[in-house]
């Protein structure tokens, strides 16, 4: 069988080098951005410095570090010990470089501040998302719903955080929580964003009375398979052979000029997609 560049998925330098990026990054805008600001961030770091604002028995740092060993027990137990040995790297160097780190990107304005910070750390949290491995936190919780209840991870994080940060109104600033809010909603977003790069598909339809030389077209130039799917006409009950295919974005044009160039009364459905599994498409991700 052909490799494919898929076959990366599982690959150990590639998760790792993705996780030391993603960890990187995401140091960088807590450091230059969040920090300066003085932020709250969400997640189980952001339920450590509630506690410590509320009690203060402990530093956020020791708090931290306690309310994840429950989580990277759950980790061993109903994931893998390789999303767990992966994760760890991803906490070892996410604390590394916020240590060796020294910037401030001198943005002044809160809400200017806001915004970028969502943007470096969604970007951030995102790379390491695609790996099989997470920022540990809650990610261990998110990843846990995601297998089990398909409940999107940026979509968990922006409702835990906001039940988070009603919380922290009585103790803090409200313009400070209402600019972290914004910060954790802009990190979700672009961290589903990068979870969704380079997997969003097109699911065509061609329904022609040449589909078997537009599906001869699609092998010989542009090197696509399909699959014929019955069907019958409503008003003319013939019978007739929808060419089903799967392209990608860069590919849609060129589909489309194959199909009406070969019959110009050709119906073209194409429609989006963002889990196509299997075949020489992403192969099936297991933690």
């Amino acid at each position: 069988m052909t490799r494919s560049r898929f076959d990366l998925t599982y690959s150990v330098p590639w998760n790792l080098g993705l996780i030391f990026v993603g960890s990187v990054l995401f140091s960088l805008g807590a450091k230059a951005i969040v920090a300066p600001h003085g932020f709250v961030s969400g997640g189980v770091f952001g339920v450590a410095l509630l506690a410590h604002y509320s009690t203060g028995l402990a530093s956020p740092g020791v708090l931290y570090f306690l309310l994840n060993i429950p989580l990277f027990a759950l980790a061993w137990f109903f994931i893998s010990r390789r999303f767990l040995y992966y994760s760890l790297w991803a906490m070892v160097v996410s604390s590394v470089a916020f240590e060796v780190i020294q910037a401030d990107f001198g943005i002044r304005d809160p809400l200017h501040a806001a915004i970028a910070a969502g943007v470096v750390c969604g970007a951030g949290v995102g790379m390491v998302l695609r790996s099989l491995g997470s920022n540990g936190g809650l990610d261990v919780v998110a990843v846990m719903l995601f297998q089990r209840y398909n409940l999107g991870i940026g979509k968990f994080y922006f409702l835990f955080n906001l039940g988070l940060f009603s919380m922290t109104l009585a103790a803090l600033d409200v313009d400070l929580v209402i600019d972290s809010l914004i910060m954790v909603f802009i990190t979700s977003v672009v961290m589903e964003y990068f979870l969704a790069l380079f997997s969003q598909r097109k699911v065509v339809y061609i329904i022609s009375d040449a589909s078997e030389r537009i599906c001869q077209r699609l092998r010989d130039e542009l090197s696509l398979g399909g699959t014929f799917i019955q069907g019958r006409g409503a008003y003319t009950g013939n019978p007739k052979d929808i060419l089903m295919t799967v392209v990608n974005n860069v590919q849609l044009k060129r589909l489309e000029e194959v199909v009406f160039t070969t019959d110009e009364h050709a119906l073209f459905i194409a429609e989006n997609t963002f889990s196509v599994i299997g075949s020489s498409f992403s192969r099936r991700k297991i933690y």
